[in-house]
């Protein structure tokens, strides 16, 4: 991972603010429970907002950052949140005034040295640094869920960035020089209908990658497979992803 940054996002920037599923209320509420003070978290690598707003219900301010203008252009605005586009090792923080660092489903991107650097210096003594990252997408039945696999794995597998294998191992291979804390197991659900779970598809950095090589929609032809399969139109099914979380404070 270098510094230099590729923004796999501004394509399906859109679809990521609209499709992208959202995080446990208990994970927010569990941080919350970790930092010294509810004053100030910064959401590093906030893309538009997955897990900006959350962190608001709970801090009195949310520094969100992320080094792609276009997804930062498609945030919601929030009272206590103020945005910025800066890249995760440059906050804009003052030293020591964060009580939460927090990065959801973007660590994979970062160069981890200066990352790491940047939250030493930003986080207060007793400050929370937490990343997350969530797995394969899973669909409620077989016929419909077994389709889904040989997209994410065949057809737009191909376009994945190399860091996506950090995903898929859950974080576990990535050097976390803090003191670690043990998480409890959370759990990312959500109930979907067949537009909603191909808006999420398309907002994957693999699929803009296969349009902008091939020119076609790989989206369009899984949904007239998934159709027959799926029901009424208005049908909707349990969707489910592997959430692996890890944490750890500064020294107090």
């Amino acid at each position: 991972m270098s510094g230099a940054f590729s923004d796999h996002f501004a394509p399906v920037a859109g679809n990521y603010a609209a499709f992208r599923p959202s995080y446990p209320a208990e994970l927010y509420a569990w941080l919350a429970s970790l930092a010294p003070e509810l004053d100030l978290a910064w959401d590093c690598a906030a893309g538009s907002g997955q897990a900006t707003l959350g962190l608001a219900e709970h801090f009195r301010r949310v520094l969100a950052t992320d080094a792609s203008r276009a997804q930062v252009e498609a945030a919601p605005p929030h009272s206590r949140v103020s945005w910025r586009v800066a890249p995760a090792q440059d906050s804009g923080l003052p030293g020591a005034s964060a009580d939460l660092v927090a990065v959801a489903q973007a660590l994979h991107w970062f160069d981890l040295d200066a990352f790491y650097a940047e939250v030493r210096r930003v986080l207060k003594p007793g400050g929370v640094l937490a990343v997350w990252t969530y797995g394969v997408i899973h669909v409620e039945g077989p016929d419909v869920d077994a389709r889904v696999q040989v997209f994410y794995r065949d057809t737009v597998g191909p376009y994945w960035p190399p860091e996506r294998r950090h995903v898929e191992s859950g974080y576990r291979t990535l050097a976390f020089p803090f003191d670690e804390i043990s998480a409890p197991a959370f759990a990312m659900q959500a109930v979907w209908s067949l537009d909603e779970l191909l808006g999420y598809l398309r907002s994957w950095s693999a699929t803009g990658r296969y349009v902008a090589a091939r020119g076609d929609d790989p989206v369009a032809v899984l949904g007239e497979e998934l159709a027959p399969l799926w029901g009424p139109a208005q049908a909707r099914r349990a969707i489910g992803w592997p959430l692996s979380l890890r944490a750890g404070k500064m020294p107090e």
